[in-house]
């Protein structure tokens, strides 16, 4: 049987050493980080929460290379937000946190981009906010490193600076559902597939970038992740 319309390019995400890693889909966790949980008006350690982005929306930047994304139409207030990204390479349900780390291929410097005006209108609206996280772009990521060669990370520095200014710093330890925890949840509501990718969260100091702006992320042990915003 043939598709009666051409079928979709598998997005996917090069790997540091050469190949590409296919990508099946992007979930994200909120508000992981207290500071950040706390500059966008909420405190404690409260219960996951995620949403997803399609995984079209990842932009694949090479190492060593300056991406690119579009400003994107409806904002006038667009945020970088940095974050330690997992690849699953091992499938699963009800994943305990004590084996999660056999389930991760590798790492990657990510960034979760926001139309936070948007995100907040329809929160007040207590409506779904997919139109300000899940858009087109929204989802620039670096060459993914194997944990065969990395390790666990479970700490280390996790910076952003926008135009050589630093505007987020934390560290991958002061997460406040880690990586096995945050996997072990997921796990529970979603058979977790090969390809998928899980955005960790973001520290505090998330801003707004304009045209023209070059944000740099880095994560100890990762390198660095590079993207020019463009006029759309």
């Amino acid at each position: 049987m043939s598709y009666v319309i051409p079928a979709p390019a598998v997005p996917s995400v090069p790997v540091a050493g050469g190949g590409l890693f296919p990508v099946h889909r992007v979930y994200c966790v909120g508000r992981n980080y207290a500071e950040h949980a706390q500059e966008m008006g909420f405190t404690g350690r409260e219960p996951p929460f995620f949403f997803l982005k399609p995984a079209d929306a990842v932009v694949p930047v090479a190492d060593g290379a300056v991406g690119t994304i579009p400003y994107p139409t409806l904002t006038g207030n667009l945020h970088h937000e940095i974050e330690l990204v997992v690849a699953i390479g091992t499938g699963g349900r009800d994943i305990a946190a004590a084996d999660a780390a056999k389930h991760i291929w590798g790492y990657a410097i990510g960034l979760d981009m926001t139309r936070r005006d948007l995100q907040n209108e329809m929160k007040k609206q207590g409506r779904p906010w997919c139109i300000g996280k899940a858009f087109d772009a929204s989802a620039p990521i670096g060459p993914l490193h194997p944990i065969a060669k990395t390790g666990e990370l479970t700490r280390g520095a996790i910076t952003l600076a926008v135009n050589g200014v630093q505007k987020q710093k934390g560290d991958l330890s002061e997460l406040i559902w880690n990586v096995a925890e945050t996997i072990e949840t997921l796990s529970k509501a979603w058979t977790l597939q090969p390809g998928d990718l899980i955005y960790t969260g973001t520290p505090a100091g998330v801003g707004a970038v304009v045209a023209g702006d070059v944000m740099e992320g880095a994560i100890a042990g990762l390198g660095t992740l590079q993207v020019r915003v463009q006029q759309g």
